[in-house]
């Protein structure tokens, strides 16, 4: 919960202390209730050493990655997007600024914040009478 936080938006939603404090312990009440420690431990481990980089120059098909600014589990700071989108043939990274819409690394399921840009990759794909998306 914290890592796909959001403390800009925290801020406006509760900026009191009772309010914050009400917000925290409810969501720890409901993430609680259906997770079990053993399952977080196994997705913790599961993705220890994932590391996509040696694959990255085999896709072919057209990528467009898309981050946004106040993303903490892949910020920005961190150039990894930047210097690894070089190594996809047909690859595009898209880095959106912080806006009082963007909800770090939740801005992914928000497609109207990213649409745009979506929208703008696939014009400039180069469709062809042999090519049907699925």
């Amino acid at each position: 919960m914290m890592a796909t936080s959001v403390p800009l938006q925290w801020q406006k939603q509760f900026p009191r202390v009772a309010a914050a404090d009400k917000f925290v312990e409810d969501q720890v009440a409901a993430r609680s209730k259906n997770t079990d420690a053993n399952d977080m431990l196994y997705y913790d481990d599961a993705i220890e050493d994932y590391n996509p980089a040696p694959h990255l120059s085999q896709i072919t098909a057209p990528l467009l990655a898309v981050n946004s600014a106040d993303d903490f589990v892949n910020p920005p700071e961190l150039p990894m997007m930047q210097d690894l989108i070089t190594q996809v043939q047909r690859g595009r990274f898209v880095l959106l600024p912080i806006t009082g819409e963007t909800r770090g690394h939740g801005t992914h399921s928000l497609p109207a914040i990213w649409g745009p840009e979506l929208v703008k990759f696939l014009k400039e794909l180069p469709w062809r009478r042999d090519f049907r998306p699925a």
